[in-house]
C-alpha cells in the first residue's frame, strides 16, 4: 500500500511541476520552424504570429526556415526535438498529410510524433488558365478534357504537392485525363503558364493574383470550400463540381509529449493574435484568412486530410522515393 501512495504522490508532484512550468513559460526564446523558404505564406504567417508573441511574452520567437522534401524536412526536425515547449513548427498540414501517403520514406508520423496546437490560417489555391484555353469554367474544362483526352496540360508546384493532388482530384471527380508537368514551385509554373506553354495550374492566390488582375492569366475557380475575399467574384470549384474541396491551411504543432498546459497556453495566445484586425488585414493582403480553433479541431482536420488525400494519391498512383 505504501508503494501505491508513493506512486500517487510522485504523480502529484510531477503534475504540480508541469503546472508551475506552464505558469512561468516561456523563460527563454522559442523556435518556430517553417518547413518552406522565406517570404511564402507559411513564413509570413509565422513571422506575424511570432512578432506578436514576442510582444506578449517578452521572449524572442526565432523563425527557422528549413525547406526541403516538400515541407517534410522541417517537420521531421520538429518531430525529433525535445517536447519542452521551445520548439514548434508551422506545418502546411494539407501538404504534410499528403506526404503521409506519397513519400515512401518519412522520418516521422504526423499524428504520432507531433501534437496539434492551433489551426492558424488558410491560404487558398486557385485554378488559373492561359487565356487561349477554350474553356472558361470548370464544367467546360471537364467537357474539353473528355473530348480531348490527354491533351490538356496542367502545371504543378511539384510531384506530390497539393498543387499536384488538386489536379488529380479534379480529373478523378470529372472523369477525364490530362498531362501533368511538375515544376519546382510556383514561380517556374507561372513562367510557363503566362506564355501558354502549359494551360492550367493550381497555384496559391498570393502568387497568381497580380497576373489575374493584369489579365495575363484567367481565374477559373477557388479550390477551397469558400470564396476568397481577395477574389470575391471568382466561384469555388465546388460550386460547379459538388464535393470538390482543397483547403490549403497551416497549423502550429509541437513535438508529441509537450505538456498539455503549455500547448493550451500557446493556443490561447495564438487565438488572441488571429482575431486581431491588424493580423486579419495582413493575411488578407496575401490572399489568406486567419482561422484559429482548438488543438482537437486541428487533430480532426489532420486525420480527415490524411484519409482524403491518401485516397486521391493511391488512385492516381502518386509515390515519391
Amino acid at each position: 500500500m505504501s508503494s501505491r501512495f508513493a506512486w500517487v504522490a510522485a504523480i502529484g508532484l510531477a503534475l504540480g511541476a508541469v503546472h508551475a512550468l506552464a505558469q512561468t513559460y516561456p523563460t527563454k526564446p522559442i523556435r518556430i520552424i517553417v518547413p518552406f523558404p522565406p517570404v511564402g505564406a507559411a513564413d509570413l504567417l509565422t513571422r506575424t504570429i511570432g512578432q506578436k508573441l514576442t510582444e506578449v511574452w517578452g521572449q524572442q520567437i526565432i523563425v527557422d526556415n528549413r525547406p526541403g522534401a516538400g515541407g517534410n524536412l522541417g517537420v521531421e526536425i520538429a518531430a525529433k526535438a525535445p517536447p519542452d515547449g521551445y520548439t514548434a513548427v508551422m506545418a502546411a498540414v494539407t501538404t504534410n498529410a499528403i506526404g503521409m501517403s506519397t513519400y515512401t520514406k518519412l522520418g516521422y508520423q504526423l499524428e504520432r510524433d507531433l501534437a496539434p496546437v492551433a489551426l492558424a490560417g488558410n491560404v487558398p489555391h486557385i485554378l488559373v488558365a492561359h487565356p487561349t484555353l477554350p474553356a472558361r469554367n470548370v464544367k467546360e474544362i471537364i467537357a474539353l478534357g473528355k473530348a480531348r483526352p490527354g491533351e490538356i496540360i496542367f502545371a504543378s508546384q511539384g510531384p506530390g504537392t497539393l498543387s499536384h493532388l488538386e489536379q488529380e482530384m479534379l480529373k478523378q471527380m470529372g472523369g477525364f485525363s490530362a498531362l501533368h508537368v511538375p515544376y519546382k514551385g510556383s514561380a517556374p509554373g507561372l513562367a510557363d503558364l503566362i506564355p501558354g506553354h502549359v494551360q492550367l495550374f493550381f497555384d496559391s492566390i498570393p502568387s497568381s493574383l497580380p497576373h489575374v488582375k493584369s489579365g495575363r492569366i484567367r481565374a477559373i475557380g477557388v479550390a477551397s470550400s469558400q470564396r476568397s475575399p481577395a477574389l470575391p467574384d471568382v466561384p469555388t470549384i465546388g460550386e460547379s463540381l459538388k464535393g470538390f474541396e482543397a483547403d490549403s491551411w497551416f497549423g502550429l504543432m509541437m513535438p508529441a509529449g509537450t505538456p498539455r498546459e503549455i500547448i493550451m497556453k500557446v493556443n490561447a495566445e495564438v487565438l488572441k493574435i488571429l482575431v486581431s484586425q491588424e493580423v486579419k488585414d495582413r493575411l488578407l493582403a496575401q490572399g489568406g484568412v486567419a482561422v484559429g480553433g482548438t488543438p482537437e479541431q486541428l487533430a480532426e482536420r489532420i486525420k480527415a486530410d490524411i484519409a482524403k488525400w491518401g485516397k486521391v494519391a493511391r488512385t492516381a498512383g502518386v509515390k515519391i522515393e
